[in-house]
C-alpha cells in the first residue's frame, strides 16, 4: 500500500506546508457542506454543482496568490480515487438500494445498464478515433480509444434523482437510480477488461476474446462480493458481537466492506463491482443481524463517507480544471481542446439516444401493463439523466492519462482538459436545467420545495428505506401466491416475478436460516417497533 507521501503532495515539500494544505481543503468540504445545505430547498445547486464552483473559486484564488504557478492546494496520485474515494460512494449504493424495485426491474436495468453501456461505448470509442484523426491531437492508440469509450460512458443521474420525486414515480426512479448504478460498475469493468487486454497484435477474433475477458469479469467480480458479503453475515450472526459491543459489528461491516474491494483488486477483478454487490447482501443480510443502533449507524455512517468521497473528488476536480501544467499544452492549439471537447460532448449525447430510445421501445413491447411501459416523457427524462459526467468519468481519465496528477504528452493532456471541460459543463449547465425540464415533462414527478426536507428531517423513520421494500414483498406474497398458474407458464409469461417467486422461497428456506436476514436474526425481538412499520 503507498504511503501518504506517494498519495499527496504539495509541490513544496515541507510537512509544515503539507499540514496547512491538507487544513485548507478540510476547510473548503466544510463549506461545500454549509453552502451546499443553505441552497438545498431551490433543488436547483446539488452537492457536486457546489463542490465544483467551490473548486473553482478556490483555484482562481490560489492561481492568483502564486502567481500562475499552481491552482492546486494538493496533488495526490490518480490511485487515490480508486483506492480510497470510490469505494465508499459505490458501496452505499448497493447498501441502500431499493431491492424490490431494483430486482423487479432488473432486466430493463440490466438492458440499458450493460447492453446499453456496451452500445454507448462502441460508438464513442469509433467515433473518437475517427474525428480524432482528423484533429491530430497527439499519438493516442488503441487502446486509448476504447478507454475514452468507456470513461465517457459512465454517467452521473444524481442530479435527476434530487428533483424526480420516488413515491409518485417509483418505476422511473429505481431505473434511473438502477440504470446510473450498474452503468458505472459496467463501465469500470470495461475498463479494467481494456488495461488487462493485449490490444499489439489485433486478430479477427479480438471482440470475442474481448467479450469472454469482459464476462469474465464481470461474473467473477460478482461472486466475489456475494461471497464475502454472506461471509460477513454468517460472522455477525453466528458471534453475535452486538450483546457485547455495537462498535465491533460496525467495524467488522465496514472491514469486511473494504475488504471485498481490496481483495478484488488483488486479484486484478473489478473492485467496483464487487462492493456493489456486497453491499447489496450486507443489507439484505448482515444488516438485520446486528444492533438496532447500528443498523442506524451503518446506514448513516456509509451515507456519510460516500458524500464527503465525492464532495471530495468534484472539489479537487474545480481546482484542477484551472491547473496551469495541462492547459500549457493546451494553449498552443486551443482550438484542438475545444474541438476535442465537442466531439466527445456530442458522442455522449448520441451514445446515449442510440440505445436509450430503441432499447425502451423493446422494453414496451415485452410488457403487456400499460403502467409497466415508458412513454416518450419518460424517455426523453432516462436519456436525460445519463448525459452528465462526473466523479467515476474523472477517476477513470486521471488513471488513463495522468501519472501522479500529472500528464507529459499534449495528446493526454488534452484528453484530461477535454473530460474536465465536458464534467464541468454537463454537471453545471445540465444540472441546473435538470429541474425545470423536468417540470415540464412531468410535472406531477418533481419533489415539492418543503416536502423532501421535513421527510428527511425525521418525520420518516430511519429504517424505512431499508426495509420498506421487503415489507411489501412479504405483506403481499400470500395474497399473490394464492392461485399460481404453472411454473413453465409462468416463466414464459411473467419471467422477471416467477425467477422473484421461486428467490423468495430459497431465500426463506435455506439462506436466511443461515445467513440470518429480516425474520431470522437474533435481535427480532428488540425489532417490534420495524415490523410494526
Amino acid at each position: 500500500m503507498m504511503g501518504s507521501n506517494a498519495l499527496f503532495g504539495t509541490g513544496i515539500g515541507s510537512d509544515v506546508d503539507q499540514l496547512y494544505s491538507i487544513t485548507l481543503f478540510v476547510a473548503l468540504l466544510s463549506a461545500c457542506i454549509v453552502i451546499g445545505h443553505l441552497l438545498e430547498e431551490n433543488r436547483w445547486i446539488n452537492e457536486s454543482i457546489t463542490a465544483l464552483l467551490i473548486g473553482l473559486c478556490s483555484g482562481i484564488v490560489i492561481l492568483l496568490t502564486t502567481n500562475g504557478k499552481s491552482s492546486r492546494i494538493l496533488e495526490f496520485d490518480e490511485q487515490l480515487f480508486f483506492i480510497y474515494l470510490l469505494p465508499p460512494i459505490i458501496f452505499n449504493a448497493g447498501f441502500q438500494v431499493k431491492k424490490k424495485q431494483f430486482f423487479r426491474n432488473f432486466m430493463t436495468i440490466v438492458l440499458f445498464g450493460v447492453v446499453g453501456t456496451l452500445i454507448s461505448f462502441c460508438i464513442i470509442s469509433f467515433g473518437a478515433k475517427s474525428f480524432f484523426a482528423n484533429l491530430d491531437i497527439g499519438s493516442l492508440e488503441l487502446q486509448d480509444y476504447l478507454a475514452i469509450g468507456a470513461i465517457f460512458s459512465a454517467t452521473d443521474s444524481v442530479c435527476t434523482l434530487q428533483v424526480l420525486n420516488q413515491d409518485d414515480t417509483p418505476l422511473l426512479y429505481s431505473l434511473v437510480f438502477g440504470e446510473g448504478v450498474v452503468n458505472d460498475a459496467t463501465s469500470v469493468v470495461l475498463f479494467n477488461a481494456i488495461q488487462r487486454f493485449d490490444l499489439s497484435h489485433v486478430k479477427s477474433k479480438i471482440a470475442a476474446q474481448f467479450m469472454g475477458n469482459f464476462l469474465t469479469l464481470f461474473i467473477t467480480s460478482t461472486f466475489l462480493g456475494i461471497v464475502i458479503g454472506l461471509l460477513c453475515a454468517y460472522l455477525i450472526k453466528k458471534l453475535y458481537l452486538g450483546r457485547h459491543s455495537t462498535d465491533r459489528e460496525v467495524a467488522l461491516m465496514m472491514l469486511m466492506a473494504y475488504l471485498s474491494y481490496v481483495m478484488s483488486e488483488m486479484f486484478n477483478l473489478s473492485g467496483i463491482l464487487t462492493v456493489f454487490f456486497c453491499g447489496i447482501v450486507m443489507s439484505h443480510y448482515t444488516w438485520h443481524n446486528v444492533t438496532q443502533s447500528s443498523r442506524t449507524t451503518t446506514r448513516h455512517a456509509f451515507a456519510t463517507l460516500s458524500f464527503v468521497a465525492e464532495a471530495f473528488i468534484f472539489l479537487y476536480v474545480g481546482m484542477d480544471a484551472l491547473d496551469i501544467e495541462k492547459w500549457k499544452f493546451v494553449s498552443e492549439s486551443p482550438g484542438k481542446s475545444i474541438a476535442a471537447s465537442a466531439v466527445l460532448f456530442g458522442l455522449v449525447l448520441v451514445g446515449r439516444a442510440s440505445f436509450i430510445f430503441p432499447l425502451s421501445f423493446l422494453s414496451n413491447f415485452t410488457k403487456k401493463s400499460k403502467s409497466d411501459k415508458f412513454d416518450l416523457k419518460q424517455q426523453v427524462t432516462i436519456w436525460w439523466a445519463g448525459l452528465m459526467r462526473g466523479a467515476v468519468s474523472m477517476a477513470l481519465a486521471y488513471n488513463q492519462f495522468a501519472r501522479s496528477g500529472h500528464t507529459q504528452q499534449p495528446g493526454n493532456a488534452i484528453m484530461i482538459t477535454s473530460t474536465i471541460t465536458v464534467v464541468l459543463f454537463s454537471t453545471i449547465v445540465f444540472g441546473l436545467m435538470t429541474k425545470p425540464l423536468l417540470k415540464f415533462l412531468l410535472p406531477q414527478s418533481i419533489i415539492p420545495e418543503h416536502g423532501m426536507e421535513s421527510e428527511t428531517a425525521g418525520t420518516r423513520p430511519i429504517l424505512m428505506p431499508l426495509l420498506d421494500d421487503e415489507e411489501n414483498v412479504e405483506v403481499g406474497k400470500e395474497s399473490s401466491n394464492t392461485h399460481l398458474p404453472s411454473s413453465l407458464h409462468m416463466l414464459l409469461t411473467t419471467p422477471t416475478n416467477t425467477i422473484h417467486h421461486y428467490w423468495r422461497k430459497f431465500d426463506d428456506a435455506i439462506m436466511r436460516p443461515v445467513f440470518g436476514g429480516r425474520g431470522f436474526a437474533q435481535l427480532d425481538s428488540g425489532s417490534s417497533e420495524e415490523a410494526s412499520e
